[in-house]
Formats: structure tokens, sequence, C-alpha cells
């Protein structure tokens, strides 16, 4: 299944306490709908000491948002924008057509991104 964010895409939370925070994205989750976006909503994890005399830990991580509280930031545009799918043609060095890839393609400047 194609999604229409990716990862190292960057992107720009739309709703919720993050809104207006803007990230790369570190992991996509397609079963769950959902992403984990680099500095945005932040999480603590508190760990019990394992022995003893040591001390317990408190570890910082980045909770996954849903994907629809994000927008792609366009790399060709600059621009937020939505994502559509095309189909494009692959062409040989023989000028014959080899195969269908599906790509996508920026709502805004109709640019295909990467």
């Amino acid at each position: 299944m194609a999604t229409k964010i990716k990862v190292n895409d960057k992107v720009i939370v739309i709703a919720g306490k993050a809104k207006g925070k803007i990230g790369k994205v570190i992991q996509v989750l397609p079963q769950d709908n959902k992403i984990v976006v680099e500095g945005v909503n932040v999480m603590y994890k508190h760990l019990r000491t394992q022995k003893k005399g040591e001390k317990g830990q408190r570890v910082q991580f980045n909770g996954p948002l849903n994907i629809s509280n994000v927008l792609l930031n366009c790399p060709k545009c600059g621009k937020n924008a939505r994502v559509s799918f095309k189909l494009a043609s692959l062409q040989g060095e023989d000028k014959k057509l080899v195969k269908k890839n599906k790509v996508r393609v920026c709502k805004k400047c109709q640019e295909v991104i990467d």
C-alpha cells in the first residue's frame, strides 16, 4: 500500500496541541494510520530501578500522531500541500515502455515528489 507521507518527509502539524510545528518524519505506522515526527508530541516513560542502589530513569521519546493531523511540506514549491497519486511511465534506453510507476504529486505545483 502506498502512503501519502513517507520517512524523511518534512511535515507540518495542522491540528492538536502541537499545531504549527514542523518536523521530519521518523517512522510511519500504516496499520495504525499514524506517524512519528521528530520533536513533536514528546512523551516521557518513567523506569524503575533494576538493582538496589541505582537511580530510576526518565526516558524521552516522540509519540505517534494521527496521519490526518499533518500536511506534507512540498520540497519543490515549499508550500504545505495535499498529495495525490499519478501513474508515470518509465521508458528504457530503446524508447519502449518499461513499466508504469505510481508516484506522489503535489496538488499545488503539480510536481512529482520523490
